[in-house]
């Protein structure tokens, strides 16, 4: 398997040059997002653009609560059409309704276009600015890797702001620390940078996409590790993955928020690897991980 896995994992590979084709393999092997039952498309009016929406249904709402769901792909590919059947599962097992957004990405649209564009259809849900309004402590925030970047940012925005409050945000495997290189202080970067599928090449490739210049890496919107106060953040859940090179960064801000009198639940999967969320429920590690969503939203607020 290890070897395998150091087979498929191309360090020199050009995200650069490379991501446009990246792009358009996910199209080509995901299905079309309007084929799947129980899900349906709209266009969220932000006030500075509109963007695409997915509305992802559970075989029974069993809560008026809504998961809005920030995708991964290193701020340069990923969308709606990839996550599809994650946000299906997500709607299924947690008994919710799951709203994804297809934000604007790099290296088309840099940072902070993709946090401001997710805070602004946010703030447009509370305020009732589509088809749905959602109550503002009905809305909960989740992303993955570079869609968890994302979300803890928008957490920390909402928060410098005052327009809204988020109560709770969902963490899988973020990118919350901008340094991926060999002088990188966690040692998940060392460890797992190199044969476990992403590389630490590549989180810096996407990164050297998404920002405008090396003065992004110390914005906490950028990297939010580096906020200067994370009290009053929201409840959150923080689920890493054993074999990831971002593992020890998503920790270190679970323990951040734990010292700031923020409760945090993390859970650490064991045998996996960056991406795991996004298999098919018949593995073992993503059904773990969308059991820990169930679970943590049935906590509630308080």
């Amino acid at each position: 398997m290890l070897t395998a896995l150091r087979a498929l994992s191309y360090p020199d590979v050009d995200v650069k040059q490379n991501y446009l084709v990246d792009r358009a393999l996910r199209n080509i092997t995901n299905p079309p997002i309007k084929t799947l039952a129980r899900m349906t498309e709209f266009k969220l009016d932000t006030g500075d653009v509109s963007l695409d929406c997915g509305v992802f249904l559970p075989d029974r709402i069993e809560n008026d609560e809504c998961i809005f769901f920030i995708h991964g792909g290193g701020w340069v590919t990923g969308d709606i059409a990839s996550y599809s059947l994650t946000c299906r599962n997500m709607a299924r097992i947690s008994g919710r309704l799951v709203i994804a957004i297809d934000y604007r990405r790099a290296p088309e649209h840099k940072f902070p276009t993709a946090v401001e564009d997710c805070y602004n259809a946010a703030l447009a849900l509370i305020r009732g600015g589509s088809l749905f309004r959602i109550a503002e402590d009905k809305l909960i925030i989740a992303g993955d890797s570079a869609g968890g970047n994302i979300a803890a940012a928008l957490s920390l925005m909402a928060a410098d702001r005052g327009e809204f409050r988020v109560r709770r945000q969902i963490l899988v495997y973020p990118a919350v620390y901008c340094d991926h290189s060999d002088t990188s202080p966690f040692d998940s970067v060392r460890e797992n940078g190199t044969d476990y599928l992403l590389t630490s090449k590549q989180i810096c490739d996407y990164m050297s996409m998404y920002m405008r210049d090396c003065s992004d890496c110390k914005n906490p919107y950028f990297s939010p590790l580096l906020a200067e106060s994370l009290t009053g953040q929201p409840r959150t859940l923080m689920i890493t993955a054993e074999f990831d090179p971002l593992r020890d960064e998503g920790e270190a801000y679970a323990k951040r928020l734990h010292e700031a009198g923020c409760k945090v639940e993390h859970y650490r999967i064991p045998d996996a690897l960056h991406g795991f969320f996004t298999l098919p429920i018949r593995f073992t590690q993503p059904k773990v991980a969308q059991k820990l969503i169930r679970t943590f939203l049935d906590k509630g607020i308080d």
